[in-house]
């Protein structure tokens, strides 16, 4: 977290005897009262049970204080009217998160509208850059500086600029986007029903907009971030000189004066809540989620285990270097697309998160980003069978930052899952970073909570076909992807024998190692600027037993991108744990705790 670690062991305890549950009543009151009574960096402590969540109710924790079970699967938070989906109900009886964390549900930074018309440009919250800002840069100029000030969260974005282009994927003949195609909004011309998401376009950027060019305030161009300003990031600002405002961090893309490039403010009943957390507890019945971090920095989850949700398991926005780590999160009530089921959501602009060492299983998508991500780190997880539960031979997409346009530069490192790949359902991600992970090409078998059917993709069943199968890809518009040192197909797997191809990308799609630029929408043609635009470079390929050097020349590769050594849960096992000079493959200490059956054990 860039502050030395998450801090609460060493935190003082609010309560010396840990609250019991009722056993009948909601326990949501006597938890808040006595987060209400705490100060600010103690821990509150909660006793082993079932502490009942009532209709409605939910858990704030809203200033530094972290709340502490005796222990994930032994203090358990539980909203017992969300059970899992029926062929009858798919919907939580009870939309309602069981805990968040920040200021308040419904924060957003200053002046926002929340999709509910247009925003106007409020100099008072938001400063509009006086120049270009280069990546890498540690500092933007503004008009005004006094609106900022030192230690203060702020959010910095730009209009997409977007405009009918060529629509090289051939579904349509335009396509909404930037002239880059860096922003490629999922909108067609002529209209493709059923694909296309709803934005207004050609609008007339103005202050009454915010400069927006895109979107009329309530459409998709506002879904998870500004109107029409999807490419972003959240700083913390180091210094205030004059107009100068210097960050804690480079940019981790340009931001253009002539794209309204902007910085807005976090403050009042939108301040972020720092140095909060939740660990050691289980969470049951999630009704809009289960755990959501809403306008938070240095913040945490640890050691949690989340089950049996509706939304999102954990949803992290509007925040800046928070950390999920040692959890386990499986088993979404209803495993669909359209965000009903998925396990782990960053959105609405949350910048240089921590994922690590967690086990996450049995949701429709394992992760996703969307407009979001920038300077994040998913790291030494374990991601398996992500599935759609009235669809369960389609292969969903594994290890991706991806599923809203904006999402860009997420470092995947040393993690294990059934793939690697971008998704395009609402625009594409860009810039996304994949070293030393192994990725199998199928879902380990798993058992549908939905139908009971036993999915094995290596079998094809329930069949008939499993698919598609590779080991790494990107689906259209996702450009300028980076793929080094990874190990791709599971041996014995990945064979000739076994129908398996090296790299191809248009239907019926073979099982394949690589799968670039694939299209889901038919014809199926492939959008061939995909491998254009990717590195990939000194990855072990198991169909070819070899590593593989398709864009430079071989080198030595280091250990990490992100860490000066070896991190502590990986104890007396191997590290890296793979070898993409041999194909080579040790222990993952999350995918371990899985096999063991001891999922919420964390040495």
């Amino acid at each position: 977290m860039s502050k030395g670690g998450i801090p609460s062991l060493k935190s003082p305890l609010c309560n010396s005897t840990p609250l019991v549950p009722t056993g009948t009543a909601d326990d949501s009151a006597q938890i808040n009262a006595q987060i209400s009574r705490c100060s600010a960096g103690s821990v509150v402590q909660l006793g082993a049970g079932t502490f009942l969540i009532g209709k409605g109710q939910y858990i704030a924790i809203n200033k530094s204080v972290v709340l502490r079970g005796a222990a994930a699967g032994s203090t358990i938070l539980k909203n017992p009217l969300n059970v899992f989906a029926t062929p009858k109900i798919q919907q939580a009886a009870d939309p309602t998160p069981l805990v968040i964390i920040g200021p308040g549900r419904w924060v957003n930074p200053d002046g926002d509208g929340r999709c509910q018309g247009p925003t106007a440009y409020q100099p008072g919250h938001m400063q509009v850059l006086s120049t270009d800002a280069a990546q890498g840069a540690t500092s933007v100029t503004v008009a005004n500086g006094s609106v900022f000030s030192k230690g203060q969260m702020v959010l910095l974005d730009e209009t997409s600029g977007a405009s009918w282009q060529p629509d090289v994927a051939q579904n349509a003949t335009s396509i909404w986007a930037s002239p880059d195609y860096a922003v490629t909004w999922q909108l067609h011309n002529p209209t493709i029903p059923f694909i296309d998401d709803p934005l207004a376009t050609g609008v007339t950027p103005s202050a009454a907009n915010n400069f927006a060019g895109t979107g009329n305030g309530k459409d998709g161009a506002c879904w998870f971030s500004r109107q029409d300003r999807p490419q972003n990031e959240i700083k913390e600002i180091a210094t205030v000189i004059g107009n100068t405002i210097t960050f804690t961090s480079p940019l981790t893309k340009g931001y253009r004066s002539s794209h309204y490039a902007e910085l807005t403010t976090y403050s009042g009943s939108n301040a972020p809540v720092q140095n909060a957390g939740i660990e050691q507890v289980t969470l049951v019945g999630g009704g809009n989620g289960a755990v959501r971090f809403e306008n938070t920095r240095y913040s945490w989850a640890r050691n949690i285990e989340v089950t049996e949700w509706y939304g999102e398991g954990i949803a992290i926005n509007n925040s800046f270097r928070d950390e999920l780590r040692d959890s386990y999160v499986h088993d979404a009530a209803w495993a669909e697309p359209g965000g009903a089921g998925y396990a782990i959501s960053l959105a609405s602009g949350s910048s240089e998160v921590l994922i690590e060492n967690n086990i996450v299983i049995d949701a429709n998508k394992v992760i996703v980003a969307r407009s979001s991500g920038a300077g994040s780190v998913v790291g030494y997880n374990y991601m398996d069978a992500g599935y759609i539960a009235t669809n369960e031979g389609w292969i969903e997409v594994g290890l991706n930052a991806s599923h809203m346009v904006g999402s860009h530069m997420v470092l995947f490192e040393g993690n294990q899952s059934f793939n690697i790949d971008s998704d395009a359902t609402h625009g594409a991600s860009t810039y996304m970073i994949y070293f030393r992970n192994y990725t199998t090409s199928v879902r380990g078998t798993f058992k549908s909570d939905f139908t009971g059917h036993s999915v094995d993709d290596a079998n094809d069943l329930p069949g008939p076909a499993n698919g598609p199968k590779r080991a790494a890809g990107a689906m259209r518009y996702s450009y300028w992807m980076t793929y080094v040192g990874n190990i791709l197909g599971q041996p014995q797997r990945a064979t000739a024998a076994r129908g398996y191809l090296d790299d191809q990308a248009k239907a019926p799609w073979r099982p394949t190692t690589w799968l670039m630029g694939w299209n889901d929408k038919a014809p199926y043609t492939v959008d061939t600027q995909v491998a254009a635009t990717a590195i990939r470079d000194g990855n072990w390929d198991t169909l070819l037993g070899k590593q593989t050097w398709l864009n430079g020349s071989a080198a030595s590769l280091p250990d990490s991108l992100y860490l000066a050594g070896k991190p502590a849960f990986f104890g007396s096992n191997s590290w890296p744990w793979v070898d993409p000079t041999t194909g080579a493959i040790y222990t993952l200490p999350a995918q371990a705790r899985y096999s063991a059956g001891t999922p919420n054990v964390v040495h």
